[in-house]
């Protein structure tokens, strides 16, 4: 199973990047040992359109493409539930172990994911009720990846 982190808007130079960076290596060098073929992280430009409701569909389009046909999508979204890391471990674990081919985890521009889209998704995961700047959940949903992943291959990474 191929699990992807797709996102809408560009990392720059900076902290938050080198955080990044940091967990997704991590996380796609632990990919062989979980039973996965790949973890990838891919970026999309933020949609151009002036109105807020075709610059959500088209970003969410764009997304989809990328998670592809099939795809199991949870989508991060502040509206979503609470999840626990062991939880997502599991969830990622189920997916993979069923046949699953993709696992993408999507995030939205700032304006959020289309409405449409986000009923679509398999799950829908909050980082808790605080709205959070987009970089540092991109940061956040890469450590997280890595740390599902280290849970999944028994790394002693995740102590809680």
């Amino acid at each position: 199973m191929k699990l992807i982190l797709a996102s809408v808007g560009r990392l720059k130079a900076g902290p938050e990047r080198e955080l990044f960076d940091r967990y997704s290596k991590r996380a796609a060098a632990l990919a062989g040992a979980a039973g996965l073929t790949s973890v990838s992280f891919r970026e999309i430009d933020e949609a151009k359109a002036r109105d807020l409701d075709e610059r959500r569909a088209a970003e969410s389009r764009a997304l989809a493409e990328i998670a592809g046909k099939g795809a199991l999508v949870c989508a991060l979204d502040e509206r979503g539930n609470a999840a626990t890391s062991l939880g997502w471990a599991r969830d990622i674990a189920k997916a993979r172990d069923s046949g699953q081919g993709v696992y993408a985890v999507v995030i939205g521009g700032p304006d959020g994911l289309d409405p449409e889209f986000r009923r679509a998704a398999r799950s829908v995961v909050a980082f808790g009720a605080l709205t959070w700047p987009h970089q540092l959940v991109r940061v956040m949903a890469a450590e997280q990846i890595y740390r599902s992943l280290t849970i999944l291959t028994g790394h002693p990474y995740h102590r809680a």
